[in-house]
């Protein structure tokens, strides 16, 4: 079986947006009141003035959160659990209703394309009373995949030939 190697590529901002920009399924990472994560798996998009965008509720627990420590991270995954993934830190403002309806829009149109009717979705935005999460980028990882460190393979490769070939390795299970 072959064996996957982890990588880890350093992108710039252009090649970090264009990364991110396909991918919606995100991990939301703030801070508590008493230090530890609050991580919200959350939807997001990238809007045309490359901040990061969530659409959610004002009274959610990141949101609370964001507003006493603007301080955020944001894990944006692949569509398949072992893809490709990258971490992304920033600062984050909430816009509340009426301000953030431009950007709800927005938001709408770098996750899903255009809506069939814009009126209907403003009003269910208004009757849902959202808020919109904005996220100025301010460092970010490498674009990342799981597997094995690529000094470890070959290690891996001959255990693997020996306990095929030897016939006096012990395979029993048996300590």
């Amino acid at each position: 079986m072959a064996r996957i190697v982890a990588k880890r590529d350093t992108v710039d901002f252009d090649e970090l947006l264009e990364f991110v920009r396909p991918r919606h399924q995100w991990v939301l990472v703030t801070d508590r009141t008493d230090g530890r994560p609050q991580i919200s798996p959350v939807t997001g998009g990238v809007n045309s003035y490359n901040k990061l965008v969530v659409s959610t509720y004002p009274q959610r627990d990141k949101v609370h959160n964001l507003r006493r420590n603007p301080d955020v991270s944001v894990c944006v995954l692949s569509d398949h659990f072992g893809g490709a993934w990258v971490q992304v830190d920033g600062k984050a403002t909430v816009a509340d209703l009426p301000d953030a309806m431009d950007g709800l829009v927005e938001y709408f149109r770098a996750v899903s394309g255009e809506h069939p009717d814009w009126d209907e979705y403003r009003a269910a935005m208004e009757r849902q009373g959202k808020c919109l999460i904005s996220i100025e980028i301010e460092r970010w990882g490498p674009v990342a995949t799981g597997g094995f460190p690529a000094s470890v393979i070959p290690v891996l490769d001959e255990l693997d030939g020996q306990q095929g070939t030897d016939a006096s390795a012990d395979n029993s299970g048996q300590d």
